[in-house]
């Protein structure tokens, strides 16, 4: 009996281990939130999600070391898509610094990094509802040490939850990555599957 036990539990493991179709986490389509692009043109995040399976990295333009490479992976995800010609997928970053991350201050950062703003979203908004949108992500920032430059700008660090998270088309969570780490190859591979 206990034998017969063990191997069920083995061959449950087994095939939970076979099934690499991420399961659905939290649905975030529906929660009606409003933010402003890079372009200033004000953005319902759910006419973004909606039919587009979505890659979502959350950054702030200051950061000097994780943000740019989290965007740095999704930039190399985008071009893994681009050589197997998948369509019908959007890129959005979301900043946790909206006081600095106006608009012009996003296009600059896109343009920089060569992003394709046609293809990519860069999202900032008021204060209160960009920090009510990343708890509900579960992104945690908090403002590090300060100082102030010798023009009076107030400077600081954040330190911050490191994550792209990769949405389907109807708009739930499907898998998440340690977005300064992540392998482009394994995000790609994801969104294969959900796509599929």
């Amino acid at each position: 009996m206990r034998y017969s036990f063990l191997i069920l539990a083995i061959f449950s493991l087994l095939l939970i281990s076979c099934s690499d179709i991420p399961e659905r986490g939290k649905k975030i389509l529906g929660t009606n939130y409003k933010f402003t692009n890079q372009n200033e043109l004000e953005i319902e995040l759910d006419s973004l999600l909606k039919n587009k399976i979505t890659l979502m990295g959350f950054i702030y333009t200051h950061c000097p070391d994780i943000c740019p490479m989290t965007t740095h992976n999704m930039y190399l995800t985008q071009k893994l898509i681009d050589e197997n010609n998948i369509k019908n997928l959007r890129f959005i970053l979301v900043t946790f610094d909206p006081i600095r991350d106006n608009p012009s201050v996003l296009k600059s950062f896109a343009s920089v990094r060569d992003i394709d703003t046609n293809r990519w979203n860069l999202l900032t908004g008021e204060p209160e509802s960009v920090r009510r949108f990343n708890k509900m992500m579960g992104i945690n920032s908090i403002a590090a040490d300060s100082s102030y430059s010798e023009d009076g700008e107030l400077n600081y660090y954040i330190i911050h939850t490191d994550r792209i998270t990769l949405i389907d088309k109807d708009g739930f969570i499907r898998s998440e990555y340690k977005g300064s780490l992540a392998d482009p190859q394994l995000i790609f591979d994801d969104i294969k599957k959900i796509g599929e």
